[in-house]
């Protein structure tokens, strides 16, 4: 098999294969077998006449379109290892010869990986958050662990106010018509908590257990469901029960009881370096995202659109994956938000580009720095995975190996490591 390659515009590449005249002789009788087994010739069990006598029956064209299904794949396959080009969508394939006794000779026309011209991607500056832990944002931490920790007392008599736990009963009409999901028995609600459209927990503050009452709103304009947007609603809510968090004293005797600690003291210091280091992740995570989006825009790249419709088509794949966990599909989500799928595509479309872009330019540093992941890197991702999912590392390894994924973990590994130097190596102004 030889193969040569012709650089074209927008990301294109000719591919001249030929394959010798003997491979192709081969699956011309690989051809040649697969149609007699379909072919009635008198005498002959079917799959069982000579090859004189079926080339008598067997229309000759019809060999050799079979003969190019079974050569072309590979041939194609080969050459695209030998010359290294990496192709992002289906080759349209040209025939230049097809003939007894000579090599079969085709074109393929493919998309490429583009090519990326890289500007400055490390040393790059950023700004920092400067997030300093103060003495009050301790003090909130603490009150948090308060409420976190705190007892509900039922209370009989009283008002609703915020931060109180209600249990109601409501039903919402538009236009005096109940609408689908706007009605509920025993709903538990946290006054303040933002569970509702705004306007909602507000106007259950000051009603009375037992009340019931007229609640006035509208839904917002950007809404899920656009049945509902911005449509007027009036909710009848009634207030079957009332809980009030009471919060437990902040002293040494509190603190023995949430945790590890003997002293407010203690808690206090080690909720401290729990939020340095929280703040310190934020900076680094910071760092990584400015230098990351610098190191994007400071590149150049004409990306093909097949590549931006691939990554729709995994986005899209993706999203229903997730749903079908959820007991959803895309179908349900499509007709619940009153759409096509082909106003998802294009709705997901900037994000999908964004994602391509990105990916481009990881892999342009990968090749530049000359990035590798050694076989110990691997195994100790494989075992990192092998702890969170309480399953063997070589049953992993081989599972990752059976579906042909090792070169895509790796190269997912690679990218991570790229977006953590971006960050190591920025300058923090």
């Amino acid at each position: 098999m030889k193969a040569t390659v012709e650089k074209l515009e927008n990301n294109k590449v000719s591919l001249e294969v030929e394959v010798a005249a003997e491979k192709f002789s081969e699956a011309v009788d690989q051809a040649f077998k697969k149609i007699s087994k379909k072919v009635n010739i008198p005498g002959f069990r079917k799959g069982k006449a000579p090859r004189v006598v079926m080339e008598r029956y067997i229309n000759k064209e019809a060999v050799y379109d079979e003969a190019i299904e079974i050569a072309i794949p590979d041939a194609y396959g080969d050459a695209v290892e030998d010359t290294g080009i990496e192709p992002v969508a289906q080759p349209e394939v040209e025939l230049v010869q097809v003939e007894d006794g000579k090599a079969l000779i085709f074109k393929a026309m493919v998309v490429v990986k583009p090519e990326v011209e890289l500007g400055q991607y490390f040393d790059i500056e950023v700004k920092a958050l400067n997030i300093e832990v103060t003495d009050e944002d301790v003090e909130n931490e603490l009150k948090r662990l308060q409420n976190r920790h705190a007892k509900l007392i039922t209370i009989e008599e009283g008002i609703v106010e915020k931060g109180d736990m209600t249990v109601i009963d409501f039903e919402g009409k538009i236009d005096g018509v109940p609408f689908d999901g706007g009605k509920a028995e025993d709903y538990n609600l946290e006054i303040g908590s933002g569970a509702f459209i705004p306007g909602f927990e507000e106007s259950v503050v000051g009603m009375a257990v037992g009340e019931e009452r007229d609640v006035n709103i509208s839904f917002p304009e950007d809404y899920g469901n656009e049945e509902l947007s911005g449509k007027p609603v009036v909710f009848s809510v009634k207030v079957k029960s009332l809980k009030r968090k009471e919060l437990s004293a902040l002293d040494d005797e509190f603190v023995k009881d949430i945790s590890e600690f003997d002293t407010l003291d203690e808690l206090k210091k080690d909720v401290k370096e729990n939020l340095e280091k929280a703040a310190e992740a934020r900076e680094k995570t910071n760092s990584r995202s400015q230098a990351l989006a610098k190191a994007i825009e400071n590149a150049k790249v004409d990306i093909p659109v097949e590549m931006i419709d691939n990554r729709v088509d995994e986005m899209i794949e993706n999203m229903g994956q997730r749903m079908v966990t959820q007991g959803f599909d895309l179908e349900k989500y499509l007709s619940y938000t009153n759409s096509t799928e082909e106003e998802l595509r294009e709705k997901i479309r900037p994000d999908a580009e964004v994602s391509v872009r990105e990916n481009l330019v990881l892999d342009a540093v990968i090749k530049a720095e000359n990035m590798v992941v050694s076989e110990e890197e691997l195994m100790e991702e494989i075992t990192r995975m092998s702890v969170e999912m309480k399953q063997d590392p070589e049953m992993i390894r081989k599972v990752i190996e059976a579906q042909n994924q090792i070169e895509a973990m790796k190269l997912n590994m690679l990218r991570e490591r790229v977006i953590e130097v971006l960050g190591e190596k920025a300058v923090i102004v």
